[in-house]
């Protein structure tokens, strides 16, 4: 594999070129002897590739598996969220996402033609990156992709599709499908990023369990020049599309996703036809209106999951271990989120320095993320598409009142959009022991704030952080904080400036206040004025030396 050539491809390529892309089929091993990996990643999407990137980041080699040869088409995974975006900025790409994707912050409700609701999910200046952008999800493999293969500790199989898995205490192996024939390998650790189909977790016979709504949607990209603004617009009941939902958002190169739902009667097949969804996006854009169709798709409501998403040496991440309804692009989103939990703990378990129960973690903390996303995704999606006359007249009625009353406004659900768990059960934190007054909590994602360093270059708070636990204090800090080994250590009013004091208020921080942050930027202590053996005892609890339940 020309790791240069693939790169410089992807780097040139338009929308249409990376749609089309043949990437590389990999050969089938040589040797008959199973070759062993320490990791083996299932999957080449969203999930798997920031995965993949953020071990190989830590000096892990990673081993890649997608049995496909191409990126996805269509817009897919449209919506990424400030926190997806500070984690691609972490493994290198996230500059490049925005650069190309459409940033929005604002989104507008309508109920029939007269808007009834308008909401601004970052109202706040003082943050680097912008609520969500838009931005197609070949265009997001592709850059991911392109950083991977920086990387010579990866290697990325394509064409290889996972045929069978013997699970074992020590690892597992793998039986893998190519054109040219099956071969074995061994890993000590399976990572299945494999999508909502997951091969895997049919091998191994598990299943996902929750609830499937009986209504579908389509979803069609459209190439057009429009002057809809860059925002979320959602009606219910237009005129254009009487009786139910429609959901518009701007993407890259004039392409304009929109979703219409259709009911649970509609024949996925038929309504993909372009001779039925061609009228009605001229109902919405009008019967003149220059348009052209790029892709469709007809999808089905379900929110589901895995019981358990860590499986002895094989655990689980993204849409293989859990699914919702796509309104408050609440998915991808939380994959990453999976890939960024799990990328740390590994590295640790491998590197000696933690053991099993810190993978345990993993499980309880995204599974719990994975609840609160299906608990959203579901009232949502009743709200949506209610499925009795009574919970349609209350909807309805909510929308009516929405206009003129506030309280109506707090209960108006078009998708409640995807913002990080908070961890505040989490066995890895250390509970407060003094008070804080700041929105800021234990088991919270840091805030980020602008910051300006000794030589007066601005900066940003989550770009400072190290890749392992940082130590965030605010001048004067205790002096034996530079004694402890292993530890990144950030003074603000030190080497760091909070010049508006705008991370201070955030905070709640004040002279000798010190939080303890986690490798995926949660925090998981602080204090007004700690001891050493606090600090150290807060350490090894985050490192996973807790007692499970």
């Amino acid at each position: 594999m020309n790791r240069a050539l693939i790169r410089s491809t992807l780097r040139g390529a338009s929308a249409a070129e990376l749609q089309a892309m043949a990437l590389p089929v990999a050969p089938r091993p040589a040797s008959a002897q199973p070759q062993r990996h320490p990791v083996v990643v299932v999957g080449a999407g969203p999930v798997g590739l920031s995965l993949a990137i953020d071990l190989a980041q830590r000096g892990r080699p990673v081993l890649l598996l997608e049995a496909g040869s191409s990126l996805s088409t269509g817009s897919r995974a449209l919506c990424f969220a400030k926190r997806t975006l500070e984690i691609w900025d972490r493994l290198g790409v996230g500059q490049r996402m925005v650069d190309k994707g459409v940033s929005w912050n604002v989104g507008r409700v309508f109920l029939q033609t007269e808007q009834v609701y308008e909401f601004n999910l970052l109202p706040e200046a003082g943050h680097e990156r912008p609520a969500f952008i838009n931005l197609q999800q070949y265009y997001c493999e592709a850059y991911l992709l392109e950083r991977l293969l920086q990387f010579d500790s990866v290697q990325v199989r394509w064409g290889h599709q996972l045929a069978g898995i013997e699970a074992r205490s020590d690892g597992a192996t793998l039986t893998v499908q190519t054109a040219e024939g099956s071969y074995c390998l061994e890993a000590d650790w399976v990572l299945a990023c494999d999508g909502s189909r997951s091969s895997l977790r049919r091998l191994m016979g598990l299943e996902t369990q929750g609830r499937v709504f009986q209504d579908r949607f389509l979803i069609a990209d459209v190439k057009m020049k429009a002057q809809f603004p860059a925002e979320r617009w959602f009606w219910f009941d237009p005129p254009f599309h009487p009786g139910q939902s429609v959901l518009l958002h701007r993407q890259s190169d004039d392409v304009w996703r929109i979703d219409f739902q259709l009911g649970w009667d509609a024949d996925p097949e038929q309504e993909k036809q372009p001779e039925r969804i061609l009228p009605r996006v001229r109902a919405l854009l009008g019967q003149d209106a220059d348009f052209s169709l790029e892709w469709a798709s007809v999808y089905t409501f379900a929110c589901r999951r895995m019981e358990r998403f860590v499986q002895g040496r094989v655990v689980f991440a993204g849409d293989a271990a859990h699914g919702v309804s796509p309104f408050g692009a609440r998915g991808a989103n939380s994959g990453v989120q999976d890939a960024e939990n799990l990328a740390w703990k590994l590295d640790a378990v491998l590197g000696g320095r933690a053991g099993p129960a810190l993978l345990d973690s993993y499980g309880l903390e995204r599974e719990f993320a994975a609840d609160e996303n299906i608990l959203n995704s579901t009232r949502s999606t009743d709200f949506i598409t209610p499925k009795s006359a009574a919970s349609r007249l209350f909807r309805d009625a909510v929308l009516g009142l929405a206009r003129d009353h506030p309280f109506a406004r707090r209960i108006v659900n078009s998708g409640r959009l995807s913002v990080p768990a908070v961890l505040s059960h989490s066995p890895l934190n250390t509970p407060d022991v003094d008070h804080f007054e700041a929105s800021q909590r234990v088991g919270a994602v840091l805030t980020d704030a602008p910051l300006s360093a000794a030589n007066g270059q601005a900066s940003w708070l989550l770009r400072e952080l190290g890749a392992d636990f940082t130590v965030l204090a605010f001048a004067p800090a205790p002096a034996w904080l530079a004694e402890i080994d292993g530890l990144k250590t950030l003074v603000i009013g030190g080497q760091l400036s909070d010049e508006a004091g705008l991370l201070a208020r955030r905070l709640d921080a004040r002279g000798g206040t010190v939080y303890l942050v986690r490798p995926d930027q949660h925090v998981c202590a602080r204090w007004r004025a700690p001891t050493r053996e606090q600090l150290a005892a807060a350490l090894a609890r985050a490192q996973g030396q807790w007692q499970p339940a």
